[in-house]
């Protein structure tokens, strides 16, 4: 997994997943461009990784500290990092926070809102600010997270799981768009991690997140949850030239058989295999009669 001569920009970089990505990508050989509104621990991140390069492991990490709902920040990093990286070909859509919890008639309207904006309004307005240099260069890859909340139900946080399933069609959709361009799309869903939002459910309590889900995520805290380092790995995969054709997928760092994709590129291009589909009573082998 080779990304020598690559750049790219990761969103959300700034701790936890994001932080992880950016450091599997300066070993890979990779520039990086790290986009999170909290400018301190970004700058911290910068500093990582410029040591990291000074070993001979990677390329260089420029802080660009912003909120990726806004349309100017996106523009602006874009901007910058076509200008300060060579060879950009990577974006990463990984700012996400989990928004208000408890149920949708008791949370404050306006954090409901803003949960979208950050979670599909910025990764939106990040391919939509990179997309046309993607296609002047004719190749690009573009990951975006997703995660549990897209595939299954998740009461006391609806704003993160309608998201994060918008997220995953959206990933789809561009990737149609973008097949005649050479620009892979896919989705990452990392599995439950130790990072802040854990603690922000924890902090919550049962009576906003759900009784079963509270217990769900106390266990993992005890039980460490999953490495950061199975979704930095499934990152690096798709930002590399052995993921290319793969496109408008969702995949498990945790439970799919990533690392041999390859050998099954054409088999899955033909097919609706790691991606979100309507269930019918026949899927199911019921035989059902409309009156």
């Amino acid at each position: 997994m080779d990304l020598t001569g690559r750049s790219a920009i990761i969103t959300g970089a700034s701790q936890g997943l994001g932080r992880a990505i950016a450091i599997e990508y300066v070993k890979a050989g990779a520039n990086v461009l790290l986009i999170a509104r909290d400018e301190k621990k970004l700058a911290k991140v910068a500093d990582e990784l410029k040591a990291l390069a000074l070993q001979g492991k990677g390329g260089i990490g420029i802080a660009a500290g912003g909120d990726v709902s806004k349309p100017e920040v996106c523009k602006a990093a874009v901007e910058l990092a076509v200008k300060a990286l060579p060879n950009l070909s990577i974006l990463v859509n990984n700012a996400g926070i989990y928004g208000p919890m408890g149920r949708l008639e008791d949370v404050d309207w306006d954090d409901w809102v803003q949960a979208i904006e950050v979670n599909l309004y910025g990764p939106a307005l990040m391919c939509k600010s990179i997309i046309p240099h993607f296609r002047k260069q004719k190749y690009g890859k573009i990951i975006n997270l997703s995660g549990g909340g897209a595939t299954a139900p998740l009461p006391g946080i609806s704003a993160y799981a309608a998201s994060k399933a918008a997220v995953v069609r959206l990933t789809e959709t561009l990737a149609h768009e973008l097949q005649d361009a050479k620009v892979d799309v896919n989705a990452i869903a990392p599995g439950p991690l130790n990072t802040r939002l854990l603690d922000e459910v924890i902090k919550a309590g049962p009576n906003r997140v759900g009784k079963d889900f509270y217990q769900k995520s106390l266990k993992q805290r005890e039980e460490g949850g999953v490495p950061l380092e199975k979704g930095a790995a499934l990152a690096t995969y798709l930002a590399s030239a052995e993921s290319d054709g793969i496109s408008g997928r969702l995949f498990s760092a945790v439970w799919d058989d990533w690392p041999r994709l390859a050998q099954n590129r054409e088999a899955l291009a033909k097919s609706d295999i790691y991606t979100l589909r309507r269930i019918t009573p026949e899927d199911r082998g019921q035989k059902w009669q409309c009156a």
